[in-house]
């Protein structure tokens, strides 16, 4: 690998998205906007948030990729993103209605869950704060 690409590994939750070692450039999203990294920028760490993440590769040229929310660390020439959910495209407008459907919207399952949960932290502590006062 020369000296002047990154290695980009995506990773989801149980496999490898994608695993490149000669991206020039990235851009991924994060709660305060979007951000470039190139090959000699300092290591940092990035919370991401669910939108498009675009690399350019020596061998294929852009690249679009859907992403979840999840944490990019780039130390050295290596650039590891891991990701809840991933989708690769080649059309943008089709890539963006993705993560607003599939990434930004909670499932029926996900939302009952979370409210079951809720309900039970509420009870704990409900039942927690009457056993600390008696």
């Amino acid at each position: 690998m020369p000296a002047s690409l990154m290695h980009l590994k995506v990773l989801l939750p149980f496999q490898v998205f994608a695993e490149k070692t000669d991206v020039a450039s990235i851009v991924a999203e994060t709660r305060e906007g979007s951000f470039g990294l190139l090959p000699h920028r300092l290591d940092c760490v990035a919370a991401l948030v669910p939108g498009i993440l675009i690399y350019q590769s020596g061998s294929g040229g852009e690249v679009l990729v859907a992403v979840d929310e999840g944490v990019l660390v780039k130390t050295g020439m290596d650039v590891l993103v891991s990701v809840r959910r991933a989708i690769g495209g080649t059309d943008l407008g089709q890539l963006h209605a993705a993560v607003e459907k599939e990434f930004l919207t909670l499932d029926e399952n996900e939302q009952s869950v979370r409210s079951a949960v809720a309900k039970l932290e509420t009870g704990f502590l409900e039942r927690f704060a009457k056993f600390h006062h008696e």
